[in-house]
């Protein structure tokens, strides 16, 4: 590789878009060329020691949706003695909150008994905000549901605090924000996410196309549930490892993503992106100087899945 290709390069274009390349954003032979994305905002880093790749729009504030659910799911790993094992009993007020939005859902049946590991899943992969809810309810404090969610909303709010995050604010546990003080930006939600993929657990929950497990029913049976990843970029794209999707009317289509080919994993975030499984797919060809989103076809999700 040339020394001109091996130095880190920084663009700018016009309308404010910063383009960082890390040394090993380009393939030896040349610099792969720039990619044009749908996003209005997004960027990516470099994993292992969160050099950034790409920008777009890196200081403009975004709902960001679902994608809320990154620090959700961190809070509670990063809890002091969090039991994976602990067993959550779901309530009706669950199920009640997921009509009441129009909500994504894992579809969790009244009076099961489901472990915080089961309900990481089930927040993940199918999107439930009635699994957000279980989990904010179990981690926060207080003497009402509505106490502990606040609490846990604040522990959420103290995440990014305690990341250096100055502009993003959390005032939803999964993303549904009526007064719309639930917004970051590309940098911070990158942040964010790579300080969650640092967790073993996270990144093998994340990881998966589709999880099944079993729970104890409030009468004692056995119910299975079987829930899909809403991440189409996993399964389609050579390497993606990761994360989460979001989807709401101010927030538009948005994307956290990861992958890794060889010893090189890069994180990235597409934020109000009408393309966004192949902005991700061209962002990380970018960075891996690799031509595979020009052929990626996505996964199907199966008929009945949810969708977000």
């Amino acid at each position: 590789m040339n020394t001109a290709v091996r130095r880190t390069a920084t663009v700018v274009l016009s309308g404010g878009l910063l383009l960082t390349a890390s040394p090993l954003a380009a393939p030896a032979a040349a610099a792969t060329p720039i990619p044009s994305i749908s996003a209005k905002g997004a960027f990516m880093v470099d994993q292992a020691d969160g050099k950034a790749i790409y920008g777009k729009a890196n200081t403009t504030r975004r709902q960001m949706a679902s994608t809320t659910k990154v620090t959700t799911a961190i809070v509670v790993l990063t809890t002091p003695g969090v039991d994976l094992n602990r067993k959550v009993t779901i309530k009706q007020e669950y199920r009640d909150y997921v009509v009441r939005n129009g909500a994504s859902t894992a579809d969790l049946r009244t009076g099961d008994k489901l472990t915080v590991r089961q309900l990481l899943s089930a927040m993940m992969l199918p999107s439930g905000s009635d699994a957000a809810y279980a989990l904010a309810d179990t981690f926060g404090t207080g003497t009402t549901t509505a106490a502990r969610t606040k609490s846990f909303i604040s522990k959420m709010n103290a995440k990014a605090k305690q990341l250096g995050l100055t502009n993003t604010m959390y005032d939803s546990f999964d993303g549904i924000s009526a007064a719309g003080y639930n917004y970051t930006t590309p940098p911070e939600l990158a942040k964010m996410a790579r300080h969650a993929f640092s967790s073993a657990v996270f990144r093998d929950i994340v990881k998966a196309t589709s999880y099944k497990t079993t729970a104890t029913t409030s009468t004692g049976a056995t119910r299975t549930y079987t829930w899909y990843n809403t991440n189409k970029l996993l399964g389609s794209y050579s390497g993606a490892v990761g994360i989460k999707t979001g989807t709401g009317t101010a927030a538009g289509p948005c994307l956290v993503f990861a992958a890794t080919r060889g010893t090189k994993t890069y994180v990235g975030v597409v934020l109000n992106a009408p393309d966004r499984f192949n902005d991700a797919a061209k962002l990380l060809d970018f960075g891996f100087g690799s031509t595979t989103a020009s052929t990626m076809e996505l996964r199907s999700l199966p008929s009945g899945a949810q969708r977000d």
